[in-house]
């Protein structure tokens, strides 16, 4: 599914204002978020959406970079070219510290950003990751497999993703007491924040790991086999759930998202689910007609017609040989060949007498006179 416009994830448009971008993000995060919408995967990708809308339309320079560039402006490559970079390390706890009491309240004490609160303790849900892989249109079009290698965070091996020394283990955090927050009372009010100490897990780690420092978790290369499906297109998206950075203390690992940017071809061009290609042919077949042979994006040999008298830029047809389509590879778009016709140089002496034969014969007219503008429309652009 294609990415949607952050404003129209919001419901507003360019002008909307910061408080109109903020109230329009708590309602859509209070109707679909996790707690409220337990094992709902399409809430889930919406409250995912409205969240990730809202941490670049809030911040003003994303903002003003969006508006700009669109996607592009707010998707930038990692340091050195690196290819990967975090997707999920937006800032989503800043986003709901400003919700807290709002989530608390609606949701019986509790939220989560991904993550799980239990008995009110947050556990920090890893990080989604984005990597761009670089394919050709043969595999964007009838798909592949292929090894990609990443940095990712994994769960330390010596402590098991505790985070403490063998046998210390965890206890309840002295300043919260357990729960997670720290409530303050202003009049009749009282609002909770997450806890400075803990950061809301409730427990702190006495004798940290000295591997990973009491974090449970170290960066890791890592290789996945991944599966290109056939029929993607320049920019699409696929998801691997739970191949994204590993929660710290135990909980849940992100996402993988993986990005395709597909290479130009020398010869081809794709335009949706269709192909489209340019075939030289002499002057003679273009007055006499001929059968030639073209190959096709998956190297097959297709018979083409060229007819009589056929002009210079004629557009032909072969259906069925374009590019699968994505949710039904069985169906194919079409492949449409642009014919020119090559003007032949550095003739002969015999083959300009031939000419200047045929000439004489066709009775061309030196002076000709011009015709009338008929009315045409270019189907397709090369």
């Amino acid at each position: 599914m294609a990415k949607r416009d952050y404003y129209e994830v919001l419901g507003l448009n360019k002008s909307a204002s910061t408080d109109e971008i903020k109230k329009s993000y708590r309602k859509l995060a209070m109707k679909y978020h996790p707690d409220k919408n337990p094992d709902d995967k399409e809430a889930e990708v919406k409250f995912k959406e409205a969240t990730e809308a809202y941490t670049v339309l809030a911040d003003k320079e994303k903002r003003q970079r969006y508006d700009q560039f669109g996607f592009a402006g707010v998707e930038g490559m990692g340091a050195g070219g690196n290819p990967f970079e975090g997707f999920g390390g937006t800032g989503f706890d800043d986003i709901f510290s400003g919700f807290e009491d709002i989530f608390s309240s609606f949701f019986g004490g509790g939220f989560s950003s991904g993550g799980r609160r239990s008995g009110g303790r947050r556990t920090q849900r890893g990080n989604d990751l984005l990597y761009t892989l670089e394919i050709s249109l043969e595999d964007a079009a009838f798909g592949k497999t292929v090894d990609i290698t990443y940095d990712r965070q994994e769960k330390c091996e010596t402590c098991s993703g505790s985070g403490s020394k063998s046998g210390s283990g965890k206890k309840l955090c002295p300043e919260c007491g357990g729960s997670g927050q720290i409530r303050r009372s202003q009049g009749f009010f009282s609002i909770a924040t997450t806890c400075p100490r803990c950061h809301g897990a409730g427990e702190i780690i006495e004798n940290p790991c000295n591997s990973c420092g009491g974090s449970g978790v170290k960066r890791k290369k890592v290789t996945k086999n991944v599966k290109i499906p056939a029929g993607i297109d320049n920019g699409k998206r696929i998801i691997i759930r739970g191949e994204g950075d590993a929660g710290e203390s135990g909980a849940p690992s992100g996402d993988l998202h993986i990005k395709f940017r597909v290479q130009p071809h020398e010869y081809f061009i794709r335009e949706d689910n269709n192909l489209m290609i340019e075939i030289p042919i002499s002057y003679t077949q273009a007055v006499l007609g001929d059968d030639i042979s073209v190959r096709s994006l998956d190297n097959k040999t297709i018979k083409l017609k060229i007819p009589s008298a056929c002009e210079n830029g004629k557009i032909l047809r072969i259906k069925n040989a374009g590019v699968p389509y994505l949710e039904n590879s069985n169906r194919r778009g079409d492949l449409y060949i642009k014919v020119t016709i090559e003007v032949p140089a550095n003739l002969s002496r015999e083959e300009k007498k031939i000419l200047e034969e045929f000439r004489k014969a066709h009775g061309e007219n030196k002076n000709p006179t011009p015709k009338k503008m008929q009315h045409f429309q270019q189907e397709y652009y090369f």
